[in-house]
């Protein structure tokens, strides 16, 4: 291994998962963007991360599925501590059934 990936390592090493998080966002978030959309991270307790969609994202029916199989997902591949990912509000459905997740009850 070369001093640059030494280097490398010990600093993803040393971020703090908020930063993890933060830089695994910004992979998403152009795919986000070119739709008129973004996200924020709000917080992050117990391994879930907390966001709030924004712009064209947060009205969007399809917003369910774009957290649930793209934003968690890609979370959950760059900080396996992230296990959940959550908004802070409740999402619009698409044709009146959640994606990602099945109901509770």
């Amino acid at each position: 291994m070369s001093d640059q990936e030494k280097t490398a390592e010990k600093s993803e090493l040393e971020m703090t998962l908020r930063q993890r998080v933060e830089a695994a966002l910004e992979k998403v978030r152009p795919s986000l963007q070119r739709d008129g959309g973004d996200i924020e991270l709000l917080d992050i307790v117990d391994g879930v991360a907390r966001v709030r969609l924004q712009g064209a994202c947060a009205g969007c029916p399809m917003s369910q599925m774009t957290l649930a199989w793209g934003v968690e997902q890609a979370l959950r591949k760059e900080v396996p501590e992230i296990v959940r990912v959550e908004t802070d509000r409740p999402l619009p459905s698409f044709g009146g059934l959640p994606f990602g997740r099945p109901a509770a009850g």
